[in-house]
Parts: C-alpha cells; sequence; structure tokens
C-alpha cells in the first residue's frame, strides 16, 4: 500500500457514509417530519411571488375581515390578505435567519478549528473570548445594537451573526482536539505538509458532517431572534417577516378586535419552522456527533443503543 493511500479517503467510502446517514434519518420519524416542514416552507417562501394570492400592497377588503373561501386566513390591519403576507413573511424570516446562520458559522467554525488545531496559548485566548461572549445574554444585547444602529435587516443579520458562534465554536473545537491526535493527521505532518492544507484537507472534513448540524439548529435560534427583534419594532419597517406581522397586530389592537387569525397564524409559522429546524438538526447531531453515537443512552430519543461492539444483543 502506497504512503498516500494513508491520506486520502476513497469515494466510495464517502458515498458508502452518505448513503448511511440517509438510511439512519429515514429511519427517524422526527427528522423526516421536519424535513417535510422545512422544503413546505423554503418551497413557499422561494415561489412567493408566484403562487402568492394577492398583492401583499393593496387592500383586498375592510379591515380585520374574518376567515373565508376567498381569504382562508382572514385579513390583516390593513385589508391585506393573510395568506400572502405570510408566504412573504417566510421569505424574509428565512433570509434573515439563513444569512445570520451563515455568519455565525463563519466565525464559530473559524475560531474552533484555529483553537482545536493549534492549541495552546491561542486555544486558552480563543476560548477566554468565547468564554466572556457566551455569558452575554443574547436578546438585551441585541435590542441595545439595534436600537443604536438603527431598525435594518443588514444589522439585525449582523448582530443575531456575532452572538450565535459561541456555541459552533466549543463544539467544533472539542472535535478537531479528537481530530488532530488522529494517525492520519501526525502521518501528514510528518511528511511536511502545512498547517493550511492538514486543516483544509484532513481536519475540516471530519467536523464538517457536525458543523452542518449545528447549522441547522442555529437557523431555529436565528429565526427565533429575528421574529423576537422584529416584534419589539427593531427590524427594517419597509420589510414583512413574520415578527413584524405579530408586531402590526398587536400595535393594531388586533387581541381587543378579537382578531386571532392576525396573531395566531404567524405565531404558529416561526413555531413550526423552529420545530422542524430542532428535529433534523437534533437528527443530523444524533447520527453525526461521535460522543452521542457511542453512548449507551440516546439523550435525544432517550432509547438505549446497543453496547459499543457487542451489536444488537448487548439489548
Amino acid at each position: 500500500m502506497s504512503e498516500a493511500s494513508f491520506f486520502v479517503e476513497s469515494p466510495e467510502a464517502g458515498t458508502t457514509s452518505r448513503a448511511s446517514l440517509l438510511r439512519k434519518l429515514r429511519r427517524q420519524r422526527g427528522a423526516v417530519i421536519g424535513s417535510t416542514i422545512l422544503v413546505a416552507v423554503i418551497l413557499t417562501a422561494v415561489l412567493a411571488p408566484w403562487i402568492a394570492p394577492y398583492d401583499i400592497h393593496t387592500q383586498v377588503g375592510p379591515v380585520f375581515d374574518p376567515p373565508s373561501w376567498q381569504h382562508p386566513l382572514g385579513l390583516d390591519d390593513g385589508g391585506i390578505d393573510m395568506v400572502s403576507l405570510l408566504m412573504w413573511g417566510m421569505r424574509i424570516s428565512l433570509v434573515v435567519g439563513f444569512a445570520a446562520t451563515f455568519v455565525s458559522m463563519l466565525i464559530g467554525g473559524s475560531i474552533g478549528l484555529v483553537s482545536g488545531y493549534f492549541g495552546g496559548k491561542t486555544d486558552t485566548i480563543l476560548m477566554r473570548i468565547t468564554d466572556y461572549f457566551l455569558v452575554i445574554p443574547d436578546v438585551p444585547l441585541m435590542i441595545v445594537v439595534a436600537a443604536i444602529w438603527g431598525p435594518s435587516l443588514f444589522h439585525i443579520i449582523i448582530v443575531i451573526g456575532i452572538l450565535l458562534w459561541t456555541g459552533t465554536a466549543r463544539v467544533i473545537r472539542a472535535q478537531v482536539l479528537s481530530v488532530r491526535e488522529r494517525a492520519y493527521v501526525k502521518r501528514t505532518r510528518a511528511v511536511g505538509a502545512g498547517h493550511f492544507r492538514i486543516v483544509l484537507r484532513h481536519v475540516l472534513p471530519q467536523v464538517a458532517p457536525l458543523l452542518i448540524a449545528n447549522t441547522v439548529l442555529t437557523i431555529a435560534v436565528a429565526i427565533f431572534d429575528e421574529t423576537a427583534l422584529s416584534f419589539l419594532g427593531l427590524s427594517d419597517p419597509s420589510r414583512i417577516s413574520l415578527g413584524k406581522l405579530i408586531e402590526n397586530a398587536f400595535e393594531r389592537a388586533a387581541i381587543s378586535a378579537g382578531a386571532w387569525w392576525a396573531i395566531v397564524p404567524p405565531g404558529v409559522l416561526v413555531a413550526l419552522i423552529i420545530l422542524a429546524c430542532v428535529l433534523v438538526g437534533g437528527a443530523l447531531e444524533d447520527a453525526l456527533n461521535p460522543r452521542l453515537r457511542v453512548a449507551h443512552l440516546s439523550v435525544r430519543t432517550f432509547r438505549l443503543r446497543p453496547l459499543v461492539g457487542r451489536g444488537k444483543e448487548a439489548l
């Protein structure tokens, strides 16, 4: 066997690993349900300009008109169809959620990789910075920063992104500490490979699945934070998000008017999106995180796992 074969993973192995992951996810009902909800929500948001039944800037009936055949979810405080508003609101909320998560994953993933790979003083300094950010209360700081910078989607994305990276950094660091001690990484370092090449070719592929699982979980938190900030009036007033719909209904006394359809649907939709992300992210982490995979008791599904090396007969 050639020396290079120690360092290169075969394409067949990668294909087998992906097929195994898909089989594990298909066997988990929560992952299937969450994936179905997420796909439906994303497709609806993407196709909103073409499938929305009414223009969201056009009044189509009286204020707080109740649900009817023409308007299944009624009208809001401006006489605008709620179904159309929900479609466009999902679009903005998902954009903020995905963009803020990208910023968070970029910061947290980079810090976790550098901290775990180099260790020593670098690890100590980066982890102390992470600890400081970890104890900062997220929502109050977001309120202060968004209020100082002004209401804007870009500001909300940046604020959420720079406050949600701490958990990712700690998870990735823990995995990198394990990966860097493996034999193939030490052999690669021994033959003279540089740090950048080792991290890019051998460390990052090993932690990427865990990063993806953590990304899905972070999307749920980002969407929740965006909804909270929008409800508090700190988002762009010219953009309709799910949080903005709830804020508008609250300010226009929808509860006093008995117009539950102006508040309940966007709230339920936010809850469904967050639940779907948690289900998918939890299933991915359960399947990809080696610490959970070798545990005797699944912390997410509360079912007994086979003992390591014994197979099903251990049960």
